[in-house]
């Protein structure tokens, strides 16, 4: 079950990357729901596979910000990228974890 549960969390976090970049609102919900089929049964365990996948994906568009942000600018765009990242990541972790963990939901609940 723990194999299944990481496996689609991480399969759930590429297809809201993927998607994401088409449809903003509908890849993460579709990714949350794709951790939270993959995952297995139940509400709560789909939940919890959809936050991760969320919450995965907004750690990523931070480590983006500041590896960017530090390539482009040097020392300054370290800092900026730094505090960029942490509003963002705030923002995103709320914006795809909330809508990740609706589509764990979903999923979940369907599988039941």
């Amino acid at each position: 079950m723990a194999d299944n549960f990481w496996t689609g969390v991480l399969v759930g976090w590429l297809v809201g990357l993927i998607l994401g970049f088409l449809l903003p609102v509908i890849g993460p919900l579709v990714g949350g729901f794709v951790a939270g089929w993959m995952s297995g049964r139940g509400i709560a365990n789909g939940a919890k596979a959809g936050l991760f996948a969320g919450i995965l994906g907004a750690i990523v568009i931070a480590a983006l910000l500041l590896i960017g942000g530090t390539v482009l600018l040097g020392a300054f765009g370290f800092i900026a990228g730094l505090g960029t990242s942490l509003v963002i990541i705030v923002a995103a972790f709320v914006y795809q974890g909330l809508l990740s963990l609706i589509g764990g939901v979903i999923a979940g609940a369907i599988r039941r």
